[in-house]
């Protein structure tokens, strides 16, 4: 089955100039194009249309998606399971928080009686869950899996208080990186040194033992991983960069 643009955009979605777009930017280009400059889309393409579409629902930027899928070894069937795991993963988080919500819900009526860390508990989970996500295959391979577990225990751990200014400052540190990056401030800036500052007591609060090495060593991952990259810059490009590169100036200096 062969379709022209219009035809494509009606099927997956998705505007014409969108694929347009994703023609010039090299993320899905047209099986050929007549001699009209009409493009048209054969299997191949229509697939390679899902996975993108999949891709960018998970939160993956154009960059990283076109990286993905023209690597070598990239298979369709393996990412389909990947996307299904990561569907799966996010569905129990779901259920979870309605079952805490009604829970609640039910505690507020007087139904049922509710524990302070019963209300805490599935979203320190997510939190670990997160953390699994990002870092768990890195930390592994570098650390081995007494540190992961060791910063899901933390976290598990913490009381009301603590769980709210672990999430207030990872919060906190996503917004003052974005003003500092808009604004064209440099690392070595006195809001690089605040921002060091609380990634740093961010870092205190899940690591069972912080180190300067450790610290500079992670924001360098920020960098290497696509992933990472894109969890901070998924509003303003440049944040991930800005923190290395501050970490790199300040922490040695605090």
């Amino acid at each position: 089955m062969e379709y022209g643009i219009k035809e494509l955009s009606e099927l997956a979605g998705v505007s014409s100039r969108t694929l347009r777009y994703y023609d010039e930017i090299g993320l899905l280009l047209p099986s050929h194009t007549n001699d009209a400059g009409y493009r048209f889309y054969g299997e191949k393409e229509v697939e390679l249309l899902q996975q993108i579409l999949f891709y960018r629902e998970r939160g993956f930027g154009l960059e990283q998606i076109r990286n993905i899928l023209y690597q070598t070894d990239f298979d369709i069937l393996s990412a389909l399971y990947g996307h299904l795991q990561e569907l799966e993963n996010q569905k129990k988080r779901v259920d979870d928080l309605i079952c805490i919500v009604k829970k609640t819900i039910l505690s507020k009526k007087g139904e049922v009686e509710m524990s302070d860390r019963e209300r805490f508990d599935v979203l320190k989970e997510e939190i670990i869950q997160e953390n699994e996500e990002r870092y768990g295959k890195e930390v592994r391979e570098k650390y081995g899996n007494g540190a992961l577990e060791e910063t899901n225990k933390k976290i598990l751990d913490m009381t009301e208080g603590e769980y709210e200014h672990l999430k207030n400052l990872e919060n906190e540190i996503l917004f003052r990186l974005k003003e500092v990056v808009i604004a064209g401030k440099q690392g070595e800036s006195a809001e690089g040194k605040n921002i060091v500052l609380l990634h740093k007591e961010w870092l205190k609060m899940t690591w069972k033992g912080y180190s300067l090495k450790g610290h500079k060593a992670l924001t360098e991952m920020y960098l290497m991983d696509e992933r990472f990259t894109a969890y901070y810059d998924r509003e303003v490009k440049g944040c991930a960069e800005f923190l290395k590169k501050a970490v790199d100036y300040w922490i040695e200096k605090l």
